[in-house]
């Protein structure tokens, strides 16, 4: 998987970018709570800052009927830098936003910027500063910060990373979420600052946090398969009804724990594309599975050549 396009869809509403003041020809915005809006600065030629693109946003819409955002780039010149000033413009705006439900922040391509290349930073005032924000997704690991938090209304998590620090990991395992649904981490390599290894998720694996999770995607990691053994006897997947993966380096090894571990037979699917799976165990997977019912993604299978060494993750610089 690359990030070559901008998000699609967001908090359940198609996205719809706010135009920059040059935008010809001038076109009727859409009703406010209608669309996810994406908001950036001029990442090209500078023309506007994010900070003035997102306060002619707030005069230009009935801010009150916000349900989505979505923030691309927020630099003018160089992608480092860190989004600390939007951070704090989205916090002070909470009261003009009432009823925004969704939130991301750093929807950008590799074309604008390589996803370990985005500066971020801490995440923490913006999901207390919005209490009913439903989702919540952030892209790019570099100087990101999720301090242990509580947040009662948050049904979606996403962080898509290239390296995912243990600090993030072990933030989120130590947060309050008693309503979240879908948990969505890419952990991503090393040599991109990952550092969790699979005791920092025995807090998600043990069924002890998140009481209503369904929904749990632990991908794009360089210890995909080890994830996988620790998942084939963890309390938590009984009662999920989706387990992703995908995107990382799972092989043979990661599907005979699987295997061998508690039925999987209660999914509704088991996400595990971009794998090196040798067509033999992939078929043992979907003779395992499908019958029950269970959507089985084996896609983007690669050719395994050189050995574990030689794996990859889908997304990483």
């Amino acid at each position: 998987m690359t990030i070559g396009d901008h998000m699609k869809e967001w908090g359940g509403l198609p996205v719809a970018d706010f135009a920059g003041p040059g935008a010809q020809p001038a076109a009727p915005l859409p009703e406010a709570g209608a669309v996810a809006w994406r908001i950036s600065a001029d990442v090209y030629d500078g023309e506007e800052s994010w900070p003035e693109s997102f306060a002619r946003f707030l005069r230009s819409v009935d801010a009150s009927r916000v349900r989505a955002l979505v923030v691309g780039g927020w630099w003018t010149e160089d992608c480092d830098t860190a989004n600390t000033e939007l951070v704090e413009l989205l916090v002070a705006a909470a009261d003009r936003l009432p009823a925004l439900r969704a939130l991301f922040v750093g929807d950008v391509t590799y074309e604008e910027c390589e996803i370990s290349w985005i500066h971020q930073s801490d995440m923490g005032p913006l999901l207390r500063a919005y209490p009913r924000l439903e989702e919540f997704g952030v892209r790019g690991g570099e100087g990101l910060a999720f301090p242990p938090l509580a947040h009662s209304a948050l049904r979606r998590l996403r962080i898509e990373t290239g390296g995912l620090s243990k600090e993030v990991v072990r933030g989120v395992a130590a947060s309050e979420l008693p309503a979240l649904e879908d948990l969505d981490l890419w952990l991503g390599t090393s040599w991109y600052g990952a550092d969790a290894e699979v005791a920092d998720l025995e807090p998600f694996l043990s069924g002890a946090r998140l009481p209503s999770l369904r929904r749990l995607a632990l991908r794009n990691s360089e210890i995909q398969s080890e994830i996988a053994a620790a998942l084939a006897g963890a309390p938590v997947v009984a009662r999920l009804s989706e387990l992703d993966l995908s995107m990382g380096t799972f092989g043979d090894e990661g599907a005979a724990a699987l295997l061998e571990g508690q039925p999987l037979t209660h999914l509704a699917r088991l996400d595990l594309h971009h794998h090196f799976l040798s067509p033999e165990v992939a078929g043992r997977l979907r003779s395992a599975l499908e019958p029950y019912g269970v959507e089985v993604d084996l896609s983007d299978g690669i050719e395994e050549r050189g050995g574990r060494e030689e794996r990859y993750t889908a997304v990483a610089e």
